[in-house]
């Protein structure tokens, strides 16, 4: 609520009564000339509707095409055929307002006029100021760090690795079992003895 109480609130909300209030006397006028002038070029007998509803054919269409074009440009779609059918229908509508006006420069354009204020109204809603489309946000560039002047250092080189072969284990030495024992036999006074020795 507080958003239409300021300055661009208000006339917001000014310019839309205004819009509707104007809209709907033109489009009455409008109506009013189209039907008319049907009614003059039908067979007697054609009910009065037929010639409200070319009126509302011939001034709701252009606005439906300008719907259509700016629902086409969103999409980048061609609008070559909603543009046709919108001249198509605004000069049928203007033909018609021309046609019930007394035959002076004076007439024609006070008869168009109730057309045209409302093709000018049509297109200033629709197509007046454009939505604004949010920026692009850009990626900030990296900082530009400066060179320090600074005294180089002396690093000493390290020496290269020198390659020793790794030296060959010694050969497994045979280890003799305690436990062998061996029986000598010898002599002795005349008889023979075995004795055990480790």
């Amino acid at each position: 609520m507080r958003r239409f109480l300021n300055a661009d609130g208000l006339e917001a909300v000014a310019l839309v009564l205004i819009l509707l209030i104007v809209a709907a006397t033109a489009g009455w006028a409008s109506f009013s000339h189209v039907h008319d002038w049907t009614m003059r070029h039908v067979p007697p007998g054609t009910p009065d509707a037929f010639g409200w509803a070319n009126a509302v054919l011939s001034d709701l269409v252009p606005v439906a095409c300008l719907l259509d074009i700016r629902r086409r440009r969103r999409h980048r779609q061609p609008i070559g055929y909603p543009v046709f059918l919108m001249l198509a229908f605004a000069s049928f509508s203007l033909a018609a307002q021309l046609a019930v006006a007394d035959a002076s420069p004076s007439g024609w354009l006070l008869s168009a006029l109730p057309a045209l204020a409302f093709m000018a109204l049509t297109k200033l809603v629709f197509t007046g100021t454009p939505t604004p489309t949010p920026a692009a946000v850009k990626p900030t560039p990296a900082p530009i760090r400066e060179p320090v002047d600074a005294e180089p250092v002396d690093v000493p080189p390290a020496p290269a690795p020198v390659f020793t072969p790794p030296t060959p284990a010694p050969a497994p030495v045979p280890v003799r079992s305690a436990l062998v024992s061996s029986v000598v036999q010898a002599p002795r006074n005349g008889h023979i003895v075995s004795e055990v020795t480790r």
